[in-house]
């Protein structure tokens, strides 16, 4: 159990407590041997002493967005009813690709613990919303669709639940949409992305991208560290590609 509490302790803070830190709770049971409720009171107390000693702290740390992200995955793997393996592997790898191996082998150890467990999408969305910025909620609900198409195909009731989840965590509906429109064809959904009208003038089109561009930069997250930065990298790239589409298709210049 040392390797998990040495994790938790180094990189959690919000996600200790509430009903998140129930689920961590209930997975660490189901999956560490000889886990106890005082263990992770333990760690909890140890982070109200770290925010003690540093009251000016960033609120989210990449272990609050890392467990974040794992307890909303449960959620959206499970919304069509069937947990498929493509879609667990699809979590391994971006594990692995974020945190490395061995970080992402106790993420998906825990993983394995969150998905038994029957969470409360809006409570869970509520302590997030409250600790975490814009900028990182958009990031995560990114991951969400990627997670959703690992199977080949983001079904009615994952699309469903993502925007379930993104009202719970004060998304908007042009933010939701023009995340979601990332994972579809990129020149059919290129106005989406910059959450645009086709009606658009070459002018709103060069404002629209430069207002998307300044959200979606990755700087906006680097309090949560490099491994995140390249997420947002990502996104970031794929908001450009819109640009450039639609100007190759108006002849801009």
């Amino acid at each position: 159990m040392g390797s998990f509490t040495k994790w938790l302790g180094a990189g959690l803070g919000f996600t200790l407590g509430g009903p998140i830190g129930a689920v961590i709770g209930f997975a660490l049971g189901s999956v560490v041997d000889n886990f106890s409720e005082k263990d992770i009171i333990q760690e909890q107390r140890e982070y109200q002493r770290r925010v003690r000693q540093q009251p000016n702290r960033v609120n989210t740390s990449s272990g609050d967005f890392e467990i974040s992200l794992l307890v909303l995955s449960s959620i959206v793997i499970k919304a069509d009813g069937n947990v498929d393996q493509r879609e667990l592997n699809y979590v391994r790898n971006q594990f692995v690709s974020l945190y490395g191996k061995q970080r992402a082998n106790n993420a998906f150890k825990l993983f394995k613990g969150i998905v038994k467990k029957q969470v409360s999408t809006r409570q869970v969305c509520i302590q997030i919303r409250e600790h975490m910025s814009h900028a990182s909620r958009l990031q995560l609900l990114h991951y969400l669709f990627g997670i959703a198409k690992a199977d080949g195909i983001v079904t009615d009731q994952e699309i469903e639940v993502i925007r379930r989840i993104s009202g719970y965590l004060y998304i908007n509906h042009s933010d939701f949409e023009s995340i979601k429109a990332m994972f579809y064809d990129l020149e059919e959904n290129a106005y989406k992305i910059l959450e645009i009208e086709k009606t658009a003038t070459d002018s709103e089109v060069k404002k629209a991208f430069r207002k998307m561009a300044k959200k979606y930069h990755p700087d906006k997250i680097q309090d949560l560290g490099e491994e995140h930065k390249k997420g947002a990298k990502e996104k970031f790239l794929t908001i450009q590609k819109a640009y450039e589409t639609i100007k190759k298709e108006r002849g801009m210049s």
